[in-house]
């Protein structure tokens, strides 16, 4: 199995994921997301995890495997906490 996709994403309390005909939704406290998934991958929800597995190992499907658990992982990441957009100060040099 893939190293990104074998991994399970942890579904944070108030976060659902559905999945019903090729569509993954997840619905969240910042509003509801969906991602068209390819009908050879499979997502279960239980225990507050999702696993993604993959019907063969061709080497299309393995990297769809990955794939879809990263975009899972940000469509539940984007339903969390939003999207932040964080700034670095760099100050500028003292002169003499």
């Amino acid at each position: 199995m893939s190293r990104v996709g074998r991994a399970p994403v942890a579904i944070p309390a108030g976060v659902t994921v559905e999945v019903k005909d090729n569509l993954m939704t997840v619905k969240g406290p910042k509003g509801t997301l969906t991602q068209d998934i390819d009908s050879k991958i499979t997502v279960s929800v239980e225990a507050g995890h999702a696993t993604l597995s993959r019907a063969d190992d061709s080497k299309e499907l393995r990297a769809k495997h990955g794939l879809y658990r990263a975009l899972l992982q940000n469509m539940v990441n984007g339903v969390t906490a939003g999207y932040t957009l964080s700034l670095i100060h760099i100050s500028e040099p003292t002169r003499h």
